[in-house]
């Protein structure tokens, strides 16, 4: 892999990073009193799955979302701006601020959103496919979801008919080992999600998560073979999150384990590896890590000194939509 390519991944993972931790900052700070709009699903811990996956596509092909989906939107070149806006709930966020967290949306970038219901991404998904492969346009869907999405029906039922129809879509498990607080162990009946692709006669494979190269490679033959008219593929991360499920249930998980993936923190890991192979500099890094704290400080000012949806404005729409 180039070297620009494998920077670039990098830098995905450390913006993730760093709009987390400023989004967290924010809501801690300002949550109660307004300025975050509910739950905050954060992706701390997840960043080399939507780098990985993400850097494969063009940007018309499409990304569907999850309710943690922040790292999703960044990775398929979202606007931050309009991101933390939105979060904040201001008008020129991406949902005009009165969405939040889980309903992020860009059509420019081809990123068809977050959701609130668990699974509920995934027919969706299925159904962008579909219209690439109806008109025959080389554009592909890549579809994240959890372990707790790969038991509701609109998973088999999406893995079905993709299968039957040879549709261009990979399913990407993020398993980051609980459902909120249910650890997978009680919620899917293998131990491997990926190993569920053999039902429905389309490759499975089960990866490290935490391995960006290893995302990377998986999604890069999942694309090709979706780009060829193949169809479907469906791939498993093992990763884990840092923070508790929403910023407001509270951490059930041992605090030992906790300290156990940090350890393996792929951000750490794979910037050692790019140093040690002087695909980087330690000057370079410092100076992209410096570049993007000015980006979240724009960010947040550009969110801080946006407006509040007008509720006037609002109450018309509403009144005009009503038959």
């Amino acid at each position: 892999m180039e070297k620009e390519k494998l920077v670039d991944m990098l830098r995905l993972m450390y913006k993730i990073r760093f709009f987390e931790e400023r989004a967290i900052k924010i809501y801690k700070e300002k949550g109660i009193a307004g300025e975050s709009l509910g739950a905050l699903h954060t992706y701390v811990g997840e960043e080399a799955i939507a780098a990985g996956a993400c850097i494969n596509l063009k940007k018309d092909d499409y990304v569907v979302s999850t309710h943690r989906g922040h790292g999703h939107c960044i990775a398929k070149r979202g606007d931050i701006k309009r991101m933390l806006a939105e979060i904040m709930g201001r008008v020129t966020g991406y949902s005009c601020g009165r969405g939040g967290s889980m309903h992020l949306f860009d059509k420019e970038t081809g990123f068809l959103g977050g959701n609130g219901i668990m699974g509920a991404g995934i027919p969706i998904a299925l159904g962008a496919a579909y219209r690439a492969k109806y008109k025959n346009s080389n554009q592909v869907c890549v579809c994240f979801f959890g372990d707790g999405s790969s038991t509701q029906g609109t998973f088999h039922e999406s893995l079905n008919i993709s299968a039957l129809w040879k549709l261009p879509l990979i399913y990407i498990c993020e398993n980051n080992l609980y459902a909120v607080s249910t650890p997978v162990s009680e919620e899917v009946s293998i131990p491997n999600v990926g190993d569920r692709a053999c039902a429905y006669g389309i490759p499975g494979k089960v990866i490290d998560g935490q391995d960006v190269i290893k995302v990377h490679n998986a999604v890069n033959e999942a694309v090709k073979r979706a780009r060829d008219g193949q169809g479907p593929t469906l791939i498993e991360c093992k990763t884990y999150r840092y923070y508790p499920h929403c910023m407001i249930i509270k951490e059930t998980r041992q605090e030992e384990e906790i300290k156990e993936w940090k350890e393996k923190d792929p951000i750490v890991s794979f910037e050692k590896k790019l140093l040690k192979e002087k695909m980087i500099s330690l000057g370079d890094l410092e100076k992209m890590k410096q570049e993007l704290e000015k980006e979240m400080d724009e960010a947040e000012n550009f969110a801080r000194e946006s407006p509040y949806p007008d509720v006037e404005n609002f109450k018309k729409e509403i009144s005009d939509l009503k038959v």
